[in-house]
């Protein structure tokens, strides 16, 4: 049976002397409420190419991760859910037993396999994808990370949703997809403001045009990705880090994803500590 949804998400404000100081307002945007199975921009990236895979005749969709890749189980719970069969490429050799990810999708049905990192590197070649078709059969393949054109416009929904006046939204950077997305669907006058969560990601400024220019035909000029807030690089952390979760759980009753969100607020507070913003901005800040 379909799960049941929590969409239009969630709109929370909170207090915050940091904020306050600086004359600034910022909402949470609670896409990670929308399913436990496919929190935030898992669900919006996926929706539309599973109406793709069904319209196509596709039984089979197939995918790529590392070996803690929420992705990956999303594709899974799609699966298990929306009746497909599933297949997740996995970056490296099989570890046992299952990490707490991994053993949720193959919970699901999702039949794992496991490639070295060369073949991974390879993934999207012609070559590889016809490899893959031969073992497994005609797959609808999803992009590692679930970002294409259609899981762009599936992200546009984001800032339509948002029922107050706002200036700036924010998001966490992996792929490119959410930000590519959130930019498409604002207005003029709004921005959207990425935060890379790995190092050396000046290449996202290319994906974010990229996917931009396959989804809408055009690259929207209201847009930007910050590169100083990865904390040492994609699933790294610091001290400081930890410490601003703590804090934040603390004083407002939210646990923060610390390879994404995490990385995105602690950012996002410190430019405003920095006086990035003039007062009487209003910020939404995507937690997915």
């Amino acid at each position: 049976m379909p799960p049941e949804f929590y969409l239009p998400s969630p709109l929370e404000q909170f207090d915050d002397d940091r904020l306050t100081r600086r004359g600034v307002r910022v909402l949470l945007k609670r896409d990670d409420l929308i399913h436990p199975d496919f929190p935030g921009n898992k669900w919006r990236k996926l929706a539309p190419n599973l109406a793709a895979a069904r319209e196509q005749g596709h039984k089979t969709l197939l995918t790529f991760g590392g070996a803690f890749s929420n992705h990956l189980r999303a594709v899974a719970a799609a699966g298990h859910y929306f009746g497909f069969q599933t297949v997740g490429v996995v970056r490296g050799e099989e570890q046992l037993p299952l990490n707490e990810v991994l053993a949720a999708a193959s919970e699901f049905g999702m039949r794992l396999t496991y490639v070295d990192r060369a073949t991974y590197r390879d993934k999207t070649s012609a070559d590889t994808l016809d490899r893959f078709r031969s073992e497994f059969g005609d797959c609808y393949v999803l992009p590692e990370g679930g970002s294409n054109a259609l899981a762009v416009q599936g992200c546009t929904d984001i800032p339509r949703e948002i029922s107050e006046p706002f200036d700036v939204v924010c998001c966490a950077v992996g792929t490119g997809g959410t930000l590519a997305g959130i930019s498409g669907g604002l207005i003029d006058g709004q921005r959207a403001l990425g935060f890379a969560v790995l190092k050396g990601g000046d290449f996202l400024n290319d994906d974010v045009a990229a996917l931009q220019q396959a989804a809408f035909g055009m690259v929207h000029a209201n847009w930007s990705v910050e590169m100083g807030f990865h904390c040492g690089g994609y699933a790294k952390c610091t001290p400081a880090l930890n410490a601003f979760i703590a804090d934040f759980d603390q004083w407002h009753g939210v646990r923060l994803n610390w390879i994404y969100e995490a990385k995105m607020l602690l950012g996002l507070f410190s430019l405003i500590e920095a006086g990035h913003f003039p007062a009487g901005t209003t910020i939404v800040a995507v937690l997915a």
